[in-house]
């Protein structure tokens, strides 16, 4: 399959890309990285190739890409994706049936639509028996105009998120919440978002991030922490975000 041009993607409208480009120290990107690894690492255990979607966002996947020999790089953002990465659509994947042992989407679905030709294309890459590592966002309700900015199609709860995967052709291995540490704020910062109202109309170019003083920054690290230890033991019962990890039936 064509992959997509990068220079056709640099004029195009704006595509919700990531802010981690430009702020790689946020709090957020540095506390999902551990989280991920915490809740789903010891699912990628024994695999030699994988593909990083998603992976011009680079700060989520580094320790896949350390405990794996091979990895591949596909986003349909050029930038940051290096001289090894593919410029492409999770819509349409340039690699050949069950090239992969593992496949990892750290927020990335949720920008695909339809949704389930985005998960066909990761099951048919996927080798029978292989892994799919996913984070997306959580609940509907919390849909804002930083939703609309950053090109989402949907947010789920983790019932949603597992019936998309078991649609798919997937066992579901583990379905948990994260960020439930710090969830009271970010309910009641998309609540207030929700009651100003937005004008935006659709994704931007690069989507910006709310810089925090340090103390602050340092202080949501902390609470995050807490999460990181509890996921390495239990499932979470709620959160900013869903995190699974499943294997192709």
């Amino acid at each position: 399959m064509p992959t997509t041009n990068p220079d056709s993607l640099r004029d195009a409208p704006g595509h919700g890309g990531s802010a981690s480009h430009d702020v790689q120290d946020y709090w957020w990107y540095l506390s999902r990285a551990d989280m991920l690894h915490s809740a789903v690492g010891r699912y990628a255990a024994g695999a030699r190739v994988a593909l990083d979607l998603g992976s011009a966002d680079g700060p989520s996947a580094g320790w896949i890409r350390e405990a794996i020999p091979q990895v591949a790089s596909l986003d349909i953002d050029p930038r940051e994706l290096g001289p090894t990465g593919v410029c492409g659509s999770a819509l349409a994947l340039p690699f050949p049936d069950g090239a992969f042992d593992l496949v990892s989407a750290f927020d990335v679905i949720e920008h695909c639509a339809p949704e389930e030709v985005a998960l066909s294309e990761v099951h048919r890459v996927i080798r029978p028996g292989g892994t799919f590592l996913m984070a997306v966002p959580a609940y509907q309700w919390a849909w804002t105009d930083f939703d609309v900015a950053n090109g989402h199609h949907r947010r789920y709860t983790r019932p949603r998120a597992i019936a998309a995967l078991e649609r798919a052709g997937f066992t579901v291995e583990r379905a948990t919440y994260a960020f439930t540490s710090v969830f009271p704020m970010f309910a009641a910062e998309r609540l207030a978002r929700r009651a100003r109202g937005s004008r935006q109309s659709g994704p931007v170019e690069t989507v910006s991030v709310p810089r925090v003083p340090r103390p602050v920054h340092h202080a949501l690290m902390a609470l995050c922490r807490i999460d990181d230890a509890l996921l390495k033991r239990v499932d979470l019962p709620f959160g900013s975000s869903v995190f699974l990890a499943a294997t192709r039936r």
